[in-house]
């Protein structure tokens, strides 16, 4: 890998192979299940919450990362292969996702005819695909009716699909088209402009089937603008054009501190929302842009701070002078470079579907036991936290299997001389 001098990048054939972005997957992993646990009453162990003091969410920051290590894994490919060659192993990953993002829809409809009540429990999160007829399934497997919990795949299968020419202008350096592209499909959505497709799509889907409609939590048109903002940044690192040293410099902490200054302001905003002290009108302003599911202005900012901050502290914290910061950017470091998260984070995507059929079976077995005690939510989202690593140590034993036999086959191919001629 080249780099400009004075250049921090990771390429794919560093020692390091990304340690940190893998154990900041698993970290959001982490959170993700403990936010998507649903017990009777709620449980304490939620609120101890990073979500809980910002607008910064756990889910930002997964396809934010997504989107990075696709810039940071595929631009090496691209530049050497070309579209036609790299492009196509791109759409097979996306349709390995597809399968899982099925195989998930599968696994909790199965489980639903096996499991007591877990149609009552389930209802609200699955909606018409409980006695909705084949039409809600059709539109649940093209990624239309999205129950929820099972959001992040199809995202993640729409970007990387749409992502092989975009990343193939990145490449060629013209980055700025992908990031202006990005930017005003964002703003598009923020004012409305997507309506008239959206309700074209709605009303296809009702002359199918009365009362369907798209349904999922995250407008994906809104929330690219993460995953591309990832992919151009991993694609100008690992082409060496991203200088850390001078985005993140020790000595200069005038950006870091205005991105902690706009975290301070919308922590306050965030307990004055939590506390309901803000008068009607001021709710009224804000409603517009404190909106999640099309990642709102108040998302956009606070993510970019906190993007940035986070950076900060990882890259220039453990050389500053101040003893405050290095301990920050000591312990961050010391979190994300833990060995069960870094786990999680190498195969999050199979943790990902794994975890969300185990919310919804936590789910039908709390409302055939519960109300639990506080102590026993606790117990089982400790449990299930623990649990998480059972997909990934799986992916690495059939890995490690592969590599064995392929090891295996090649030491076994008889030696054949050439004929001489």
């Amino acid at each position: 890998m080249t780099s400009s001098p004075g250049a921090r990048t990771v390429g794919k054939g560093s020692p390091e192979r990304f340690v940190i972005l893998d154990g900041m997957r698993g970290y959001f992993l982490v959170f993700m299940l403990l936010n998507h646990l649903s017990f009777q009453g709620s449980y304490m162990l939620v609120k101890i919450n990073h979500a809980e003091l910002s607008f910064v969410q756990d889910a930002p920051g997964f396809v934010f990362l997504s989107g990075l290590l696709i810039g940071m894994v595929y631009t090496r490919r691209m530049a050497e292969k070309g579209l036609a060659t790299a492009g196509p192993i791109m759409w097979r990953r996306a349709l390995e996702l597809f399968a899982y993002a099925a195989g998930c829809l599968a696994a909790v409809l199965i489980l639903m005819r096996i499991i007591p009540n877990a149609a009552s429990a389930w209802q609200p999160w699955l909606e018409g695909l409980v006695g909705g007829g084949y039409a809600y399934l059709a539109a649940a497997l093209t990624l239309l009716y999205q129950p929820t919990y099972m959001d992040i795949l199809p995202q993640y299968i729409v970007y990387l699909t749409a992502a092989p020419p975009l990343l193939w202008l990145c490449v060629k350096g013209k980055w700025h088209w992908v990031a202006a592209l990005s930017g005003l499909l964002w703003f598009a959505v923020q004012i409305g402009l997507h309506l008239p497709l959206a309700n074209t799509m709605n009303a296809g889907l009702g002359a199918a089937q009365d009362g369907l409609a798209m349904r999922g939590h995250f407008n994906l048109m809104a929330w690219q603008i993460v995953f591309m903002a990832g992919m151009v940044l991993g694609t100008l690192a690992i082409q060496g054009k991203l200088d850390l040293d001078r985005l993140f410099n020790p000595h200069r902490r005038f950006p870091f501190t205005i991105a902690v200054a706009v975290l301070t302001f919308f922590l306050a905003l965030k307990l004055s929302l939590t506390a309901q002290i803000l008068p009607e009108d001021i709710l009224q302003r804000l409603a517009p842009y404190d909106n999640r599911p099309e990642f709102g202005a108040i998302y956009l900012l606070n993510f970019a701070a906190m993007a940035y901050a986070v950076g900060w502290l990882i890259v220039a914290g453990k050389q500053t002078r101040n003893g405050t910061l290095r301990s920050l950017s000591a312990a961050l470091t010391w979190i994300f470079q833990l060995r069960f998260l870094r786990l999680l984070g190498r195969h999050s995507l199979q943790v990902y579907a794994y975890h969300v059929v185990l919310v919804y079976v936590l789910a039908a077995f709390d409302r055939q036991m519960g109300p639990l005690p506080e102590g026993q939510k606790t117990m089982i989202a400790i449990a299930g936290i623990a649990s998480l690593a059972l997909p990934a140590l799986l992916m690495e034993w059939r890995a490690r299997v592969k590599r064995v036999d392929s090891e295996t086959n090649r030491a076994t191919i008889p030696f054949s001389p050439r004929p001489s001629t």
